[in-house]
């Protein structure tokens, strides 16, 4: 993609300081040479992309529609509640908040309007894929609530029920959170809200990774079962960065209040209406095409993988994700992680379930927009064996991705 292909404001840059224009040129060269198997990453459209370049950016809109704090905001109420009615739609909620700035920035308002300083959360343990929001010590949710980890059976790295079950009679929290940054299979979301009920819990969803699925209808909706849904709305949705969150018309005040004035100030206008972008295309027999094709690629991904040697945690995926333990092939998550980003792979690690080592973390989300299918995951799983196992060198390795994703362009001139 050359400047001319670019967005015409990229042309401005150019003239008034290069120096920045080139590091945006150079990230554009970087995602399009290079394999993107970060699994919480995307490449948004062109459409979203000149809604997050808009003059939107310019206004300041603290505040709802109808009921700001600044004048001249008749066109950003608009844009913010096609955003609202386009994801009340697509998700069949009752209710949205399209504010948060971020996947943490909606748990902290939801954590807000549920809950008060001191409260007992029972979430899955960061050892077996919470996020920092699930009580990180390091985290505001660590430091003001009481956080009861459960994790997933040492076995089959399932989630283990009877555990949640337990743990929920003896501690009886005050909310429970079902949603993880690592966990590849789909949640028991009926599980969940039985085991809330029974406790006299709310039942928070953190569906940051498989809202986009959710919405392409390969995914099982939180929405029926939770009382608050927190979302992104980048991933697999394919949006701008962001967070939303859903939840029904009893809770509609609380949360938007959590939200503004509580957690955040000025809404993010040209965020919010390339949001109002995203779910409109996510609404689309695309879309859905798109998102089954992205777990199709997760499968065959995870299956090449294994044949390669390394072990797949659950055995598979449900999701767009994969995690696997690269020991196998002589070379432990970190190590694996540097040598397949000099190939031009980029991935991340992550936490294994009750080991003490790392792992590493891929998704299919980017590459699924990209175009390929399941043929070009087995030959990046082959190719990814051969970088750890020392077959192939990074130069060599950095070839063949160069030519793959030649073939690929996330923006076609």
């Amino acid at each position: 993609m050359s400047v001319t292909h670019a967005p015409e404001t990229a042309d401005a840059l150019l003239r008034q300081d290069p120096e920045l224009a080139e590091i945006l040129l150079g990230e554009l060269d970087r995602q399009s040479t290079s394999l993107q198997l970060i699994a919480a990453e995307n490449f948004c459209s062109p459409a979203v992309l000149a809604a997050l370049g808009s003059p939107l950016a310019n206004k300041y809109a603290e505040g709802y529609p109808g009921a700001r704090h600044h004048g001249g905001c008749e066109m950003v109420d608009v844009a913010e509640r096609i955003a609202v009615e386009r994801a009340k739609a697509l998700f069949g909620a009752a209710h949205a908040n399209v504010q948060s700035h971020s996947g943490s920035s909606a748990v902290l308002a939801a954590y807000a309007a549920l809950l008060r300083p001191g409260d007992t959360v029972l979430a899955l343990g960061l050892p077996y894929g919470g996020h920092l929001t699930h009580g990180s010590p390091a985290n505001f949710s660590g430091r003001w609530f009481d956080f009861v980890g459960y994790g997933v059976d040492a076995e089959t790295g399932f989630i283990d029920h009877e555990q949640v079950r337990t743990l929920a009679r003896t501690h009886r929290p005050k909310a429970i959170v079902c949603g993880s940054i690592a966990y590849p299979r789909h949640i028991d979301y009926a599980f969940f809200r039985e085991v809330a009920d029974e406790v006299g819990a709310y039942l928070i969803a953190d569906a940051a990774h498989p809202i986009g699925l959710v919405a392409g209808g390969a995914a099982p909706s939180p929405v029926p079962y939770a009382d608050v849904v927190c979302a992104t709305t980048h991933k697999v949705l394919r949006g701008p960065r962001g967070g939303m969150i859903l939840c029904g018309a009893d809770l509609a005040e609380r949360v938007d209040r959590a939200v503004f004035p509580f957690t955040q100030g000025g809404a993010q206008m040209h965020t919010i209406a390339a949001k109002a972008v995203a779910f409109g295309e996510a609404a689309t027999p695309a879309f859905t095409a798109y998102a089954h094709q992205v777990v199709a690629n997760a499968r065959v991904l995870a299956a090449a993988l294994a044949a390669e040697g390394l072990v797949i945690t659950t055995g598979g995926t449900d999701t767009h994700l994969v995690t696997a333990d690269p020991a196998p092939l002589g070379v432990d998550g970190r190590s694996a992680r540097g040598r397949l980003a000099a190939a031009g792979m980029v991935l991340d690690c992550c936490a294994l379930p009750h080991a003490d080592v790392r792992g590493l973390r891929l998704g299919t989300a980017a590459v699924t927009t990209q175009g390929m299918g399941e043929a070009e995951m087995v030959k990046i799983a082959v190719l990814f064996a051969g970088v750890l196992r020392g077959e192939v060198d990074s130069q060599r390795a950095r070839e063949e991705v160069r030519e793959l994703v030649g073939g690929f362009p996330p923006y076609p001139a």
